[in-house]
């Protein structure tokens, strides 16, 4: 705090009494001059307030510990540009390894999907910048170790909000973006019915914010953005596939997800901006989330609580079509390889990226038993009316043609190579915090 800021808080006490004594009359001061004392006493009150506030590590605590839709992000001004930790700035991380690489700036990079994507892009020579705010829908210490990773392999990550364009386009001056991968979301299909406000804040501004902040870049960059086989919602038609209406959600999240779709179908027939959506199918692996049924399957496991699985009308089980995140990633990155150029007529494209084999939520239990070596207290349970569908099953033969897309990790591979990292990651138990957490 520096020395102008005390004093001009220290002109409260003298413009409190607003007057001037002399021998044994008092005279007031003149108005101008009052509320000049007044105004700049204010300024140094506010100055001070913005400076607490404006500390990078308080102000980072303070949004960890909020609920989602609850965090006001501040200007680039608080923003990091370089690691704290390691010697590593935005524009080191953002620059190509390799002649010609792509420079892809990543939001949600200490996300599940993020993480994976950003670290395959940085293997093979792209320059990638993170985004991610760290909030606390699930414990944050695994988004950190997900960005420290990211960090040793070169790749820096603003932490700042989809919203913050003011950072966004600081970014851009820095590096150039020829792509953008958004892949930062509120998630969760449930937990829409505690915090219905963070979805519109990430899943909807957000987005609306970086094709905002796309329209006005010459050249575009190209945009690659994750949606979600929720759009689907209530159709019984099954496998999903692309060509599909999809205008009966079924939660608050797929409505969202479905919202991105028809927005970037508008920038993109307005502004030539080339855009991408990736309809994932219930993505699992290692480093994965703990809301998602194989991470927070396991956690109940180990604590010896019960494991509830959703029965439908007539007892029958959920489907999902699994898909290990490896396959996830490369079709992913496939779909930033194929996308044609932000110039009308602009390329708009949507992709189901599945595994193809729906399997029921008690194999996928069993094959968590089988691996953890310990047995589950299953509990079958009527699906609570939160959002959740009966069955997922992705037609994956468009991605197939257009990029190549071919998943290959089976589920028992899956969950082996799943459980492999979790007892590497918790090699002494659950810490606290994921101990501790209940996902909806």
């Amino acid at each position: 705090i520096t020395i102008h800021h005390c004093a001009c808080v220290m002109t409260m006490s003298s413009f409190l009494k607003l007057s001037v004594t002399s021998g044994k009359s008092t005279r007031l001061l003149p108005i101008p001059f009052t509320i000049g004392l007044l105004v700049l006493a204010l300024w140094g009150a506010l100055s001070i307030l913005w400076h607490l506030l404006g500390s990078s590590d308080s102000a980072a605590a303070l949004q960890a510990s909020l609920p989602p839709s609850q965090l006001k992000w501040r200007s680039t001004g608080s923003v990091r540009w370089a690691s704290a930790s390691r010697p590593l700035t935005a524009e080191e991380s953002c620059t190509p390894t390799k002649l010609g690489g792509k420079v892809v700036l990543v939001t949600g990079t200490g996300g599940f999907v993020g993480y994976a994507t950003a670290m395959s892009l940085r293997k093979r020579g792209d320059g990638v910048l993170g985004l991610d705010n760290f909030n606390s829908y699930y414990p944050v210490s695994l988004k950190r170790s997900r960005a420290d990773e990211l960090e040793q392999a070169g790749i820096f990550t603003l932490e700042t909000d989809l919203n913050d364009i003011a950072s966004l386009e600081q970014a851009h001056s820095i590096c150039k973006f020829t792509h953008i991968l958004n892949l930062a979301a509120q998630a969760g299909v449930r937990y829409a019915t505690k915090d219905p406000d963070s979805y519109i804040n990430s899943n909807v501004a957000g987005f609306t914010t970086i094709l905002e902040f796309v329209k006005n870049l010459d050249p575009k960059p190209r945009v690659v953005y994750a949606s979600s086989s929720s759009v689907y919602g209530l159709n019984t038609k099954v496998p999903f596939a692309e060509h599909d209406v999809v205008d009966r959600p079924a939660s608050l999240y797929a409505a969202t997800k479905k919202s991105n779709e028809m927005l970037a179908h508008t920038y993109n027939h307005i502004y030539g901006i080339a855009t991408t959506g990736l309809r994932f199918f219930t993505v699992y692996g290692p480093f994965g989330r703990p809301d998602m049924a194989a991470f927070a399957f396991a956690n109940k496991i180990m604590l010896d609580q019960p494991v509830k699985i959703f029965h439908g009308p007539g007892g029958s089980e959920l489907e999902r079509d699994f898909t290990y995140i490896d396959d996830i990633v490369k079709g992913t990155v496939a779909a930033i390889d194929h996308i044609g150029p932000s110039e009308k007529p602009a390329p708009f494209k949507v992709y189901n990226l599945g595994n193809k084999e729906p399997q029921n939520v008690t194999y996928l239990v069993n094959l968590l038993e089988e691996f953890l070596g310990k047995k589950a207290i299953k509990k079958y349970i009527p699906m609570p009316p939160t959002g959740d569908v009966l069955k997922t099953s992705a037609d994956v033969s468009l991605a197939e043609e257009d990029l190549g897309y071919s998943p290959s990790i089976s589920l028992r591979e899956g969950v082996r190579r799943f459980i492999a990292w979790y007892k590497d990651y918790f090699p002494n138990g659950l810490p606290d915090d994921m101990a501790t957490y209940q996902p909806l």
